[in-house]
């Protein structure tokens, strides 16, 4: 019963920031918003309350913090079909080294189908196209500095193109998972995105300038470029616990609560838990951007299946459904294996 209230409280304590009451937000006011994109059909499925649990490779995203207690090598595929027929991907793999902490590695992109090139001139299209895309790649470290605490960190690579500009940055991610001495209450904490604004560059803000119109014979092509503004990066600040309710030989449930706090909207709590039956088939659901004020995410579920394949590889594959309100639903899928 005493653990019960702890939890209860410490429940209570990330709560604290949804009664705030100003609840202005900053949605569309940052850049490269492919990057708040989660990773991970389990993760997902459970409400994207993963910061408390990273324990697997798709902490590359949540919580690199949890990189140190991953013991064996492993990596992720996940293809999906974004909305409005965005495409999705991500790769990442996870290598530990022992004493020496863990090392990974990802990549993530995004793009969409090639769109006509429309003039007020020509709005059938010029017969030109254009397209967009974004994507970020980067090296992971992680360690446990005790037998109950991990540090982890990302640093990577951020770029976003549409026809001829671009904008790039550098960005760092920070975390750290923590076991309490709660028996099976975990904590972690992270902090995303950290690093310099972008600003669009390119040929398309080339412009052609007249310093003078009033003066005959001058150059009228002087070579001149449109400066856009510089946007921030989507920084986020989040804060979970994971809490495995029954741990048995045959059956755990895993419970899990986020707090998360972005530059670009209110405050947010993501909810969700696991139903595992003998570490083979699991069930899950959870409820994302709860009390969140501009937000379309809502109810998730899932479910994974893990097959031993030879000597100690395992091959993993996970289900997750999201619902996006007026933007419909996704389904994603995810294969993970262990080697």
């Amino acid at each position: 019963m005493r653990k019960i209230k702890i939890i209860y409280i410490l429940v209570l304590v990330m709560l604290l920031p949804l009664q705030a009451a100003d609840r202005i937000t900053n949605v569309g006011t940052t850049s490269a918003s492919f990057v708040e994109v989660g990773v991970g059909s389990r993760a997902i499925s459970m409400g994207g309350a993963y910061v408390g649990v990273a324990d697997d490779v798709s902490s590359l995203y949540w919580n690199p913090g949890g990189l140190g207690r991953i013991s064996s090598g492993e990596f992720i595929f996940e293809r999906i079909d974004w909305l409005a027929s965005i495409s999705f991907n991500y790769f990442g793999a996870v290598v530990p080294l022992g004493h020496y902490g863990t090392l990974g590695a990802f990549v993530k992109s995004m793009s969409m189908p090639l769109m006509k090139v429309r003039t007020l001139n020509y709005p059938d299209g010029t017969g030109e196209k254009f397209g967009a895309s974004s994507y970020s790649f980067g090296l992971s470290y992680g360690r446990m500095l005790t037998d109950r605490f991990s540090i982890g960190a990302n640093l990577k690579y951020i770029r976003e193109e549409i026809w001829h500009e671009q904008a790039s940055t550098f960005a760092v991610d920070l975390g750290i998972w923590y076991q309490t001495p709660l028996d099976n209450l975990h904590f972690g904490a992270c902090i995303s995105n950290y690093g310099p604004e972008m600003r669009l560059e390119g040929s398309d803000l080339l412009i052609y300038h007249d310093p003078s119109e009033s003066k005959l014979g001058n150059n009228e092509r002087i070579m001149g470029e449109l400066r856009t503004e510089e946007w921030p990066l989507p920084l986020n600040v989040q804060v979970g616990l994971a809490y495995d309710v029954f741990d048995t030989r045959l059956f755990r449930l895993t419970t899990a609560v986020d707090a998360f706090h972005p530059i670009n909207n209110s405050e947010g709590v993501n909810a969700g838990g696991e139903l595992a039956f003998n570490e083979n088939i699991f069930l899950r659901a959870g409820y994302k951007s709860i009390a969140q004020v501009d937000s379309e995410e809502g109810l998730t579920a899932g479910m994974g299946i893990r097959y031993k394949l030879f000597g100690q590889s395992v091959i993993k594959f996970d289900y997750a459904y999201t619902d996006f309100g007026r933007l419909n639903f996704t389904n994603r899928y995810t294969l993970r294996l262990n080697f």
